[in-house]
């Protein structure tokens, strides 16, 4: 993750007295386009739905080893909750592939094609909904290095957050979850594009710590393999 660099001179048109850019126009890095992950790491947790009671890399409050011990796909299913691993705190695990586009000059749209998802990010703060939904409330801003070119990360809060889990065999997450992701790009030597997202979960209800993962996500040339997928319990 990135983070401001002390000194760093404020973007044109942030100075005193002068219109606050819109999150298009003071853009710190392009994510916009198709992007496919790529799965490096925690392979038998993402890949495939690991076995009840295999919780490797996630230590949880007593509350929360209690709900994880009760997971039971088929009563999610019987409950419409089939979803409930890819709210915004498990669907960036997800094997798949994202579109992000701007929605408008200060919403960044981020389709999933697991699950079938959108998440809003939102740059002009509005009045926070009194519901919870599986993609919560989201809140981002560009942080800016200095120097030229401009460059930096984006770091995206999200809050109001339905129940649901951090892995798909029922690693829990509340609704009183905060979750903080931080967006990179880079580029590789050999000339390719990605995307590493960097994601904090913390829930002190379920979560005996902040829970932290990084997910990598390489660029498309187009969305000829972006295919959407239903939610899945198993």
């Amino acid at each position: 993750m990135s983070a401001v660099t002390a000194g760093a001179q404020p973007p044109p048109g942030s100075g005193r007295g002068a219109p606050p850019q819109s999150g298009q126009a003071g853009a710190a890095i392009d994510l916009t386009g198709y992007w496919v992950s790529v799965v490096t790491e925690d392979w038998r947790y993402r890949m495939v739905t690991p076995p009840k009671g295999e919780y490797g890399g996630v230590a949880m409050t007593a509350a929360g080893r209690q709900i994880a011990g009760a997971w039971d796909p088929a009563k999610d299913e019987a409950e419409g909750n089939q979803c409930k691993a890819y709210g915004a705190a498990g669907v960036m695990r997800m094997p798949g592939f994202l579109h992000i586009t701007w929605e408008n000059e200060n919403t960044l749209r981020v389709e999933t094609s697991a699950g079938t998802q959108t998440r809003v990010f939102n740059f002009r703060a509005a009045q926070h909904p009194s519901d919870t939904t599986w993609q919560g409330y989201s809140v981002a801003q560009w942080e800016v290095a200095a120097g030229q070119p401009r460059t930096g990360s984006l770091r995206v809060v999200t809050t109001q957050l339905k129940p649901g889990y951090v892995r798909k065999n029922g690693v829990p997450y509340s609704a009183n979850t905060i979750l903080t992701e931080w967006f990179d790009r880079v580029t590789t030597p050999a000339g390719d594009t990605w995307i590493n997202v960097t994601t904090e979960v913390n829930d002190p209800q379920y979560l005996a710590g902040p829970f932290v993962t990084t997910s990598h996500f390489k660029k498309l040339p187009d969305g000829t393999r972006f295919k959407l997928e239903p939610c899945s319990a198993r």
